[in-house]
C-alpha cells in the first residue's frame, strides 16, 4: 500500500472533517487528530494556516493529489479565462477518477483511482487507465464487459450514500455514462465546505 492511500485513514482526523461524508469515519468516533498530541488545545489558526487547511481539503478530498500535480491544476486555472477558483474545481471534477467517483462505480476516491488504474474503464470505447486524464463534455465513459460484474462496482452502484450530481449522466444497468458538462463550485455535492478561493489565495501570496 502506498502512503499515499494509507494516509487516507488518518485524513478526516487531522482535518477535523468528515471530508468524503462517510458513516465509517474514524471522525465520528474521534473529534481530535490522530497521534500521541491529537488532543491538545489548537490555538487560533492564521490566516496562512486557514489558507493551508483549505488547500489540504480539497487536495484530500480528490485522493489526496500531490501537490506537484495539485499545483499545476492551480496554474492552468490561472491561465484560463473567468474566475480562476472555479476553473480549479472544474479541473479536479474533469479527472476520470472523478468521474468515475461520482457516477457511483467506486465508493470513494481512492477506490476510483485505483480501479482507473487497473485499466476497468474505457472512455469512448479506449482503454483509459490514467486517473488524472481529463475528461471533456460529452465524452461516454464506460466500465469495461469483464468488469461489470465485479461486486465493489455493484456495491458501490446500490449504495444510498451519495447520489450522482446533474453534470453526469450514468446508467447503472448498463455500467456507463457520459460527462454533460463543466460544474460550478455550487454544483458539487461536498460534503463539508469548500473554500478554493482561500487555495487561490494560498497560491497567490
Amino acid at each position: 500500500m502506498t502512503k499515499r492511500a494509507e494516509s487516507k485513514y488518518k485524513i478526516n482526523r487531522r482535518l477535523g472533517v468528515n471530508l468524503w461524508g462517510r458513516a465509517k469515519s474514524p471522525i465520528a468516533k474521534r473529534e481530535y487528530g490522530p497521534g500521541q498530541h491529537g488532543q491538545r488545545r489548537k490555538n487560533k489558526p492564521t490566516d496562512f494556516g486557514i489558507q493551508l487547511m483549505a488547500k489540504q481539503k480539497l487536495k484530500g478530498y480528490y485522493g489526496n493529489i500531490g501537490e506537484k500535480q495539485f499545483r499545476k491544476y492551480y496554474d492552468e486555472a490561472v491561465r484560463r479565462k473567468g474566475d480562476t477558483s472555479e476553473n480549479l474545481i472544474e479541473l479536479l471534477e474533469r479527472r476520470l477518477d472523478c468521474v468515475i467517483y461520482r457516477m457511483k462505480f467506486a465508493v470513494t476516491p481512492f477506490a476510483s483511482r485505483q480501479f482507473v488504474n487497473h485499466g476497468h474503464i474505457t472512455v469512448n470505447g479506449k482503454r483509459v487507465n490514467i486517473p488524472s486524464y481529463l475528461v471533456k463534455d460529452g465524452d461516454l465513459i464506460e466500465v469495461k464487459e469483464k468488469s461489470k460484474g465485479l461486486t465493489a462496482v455493484l456495491d458501490a452502484a446500490q449504495s444510498g450514500e451519495r447520489d450522482v450530481p446533474e453534470y453526469i449522466q450514468v446508467d447503472h444497468r448498463q455500467m456507463k455514462g457520459s460527462f454533460v458538462r463543466a460544474p460550478k463550485l455550487s454544483d458539487v455535492p461536498y460534503p463539508v465546505q469548500m473554500e478554493p478561493n482561500l487555495v487561490v489565495e494560498f497560491y497567490s501570496r
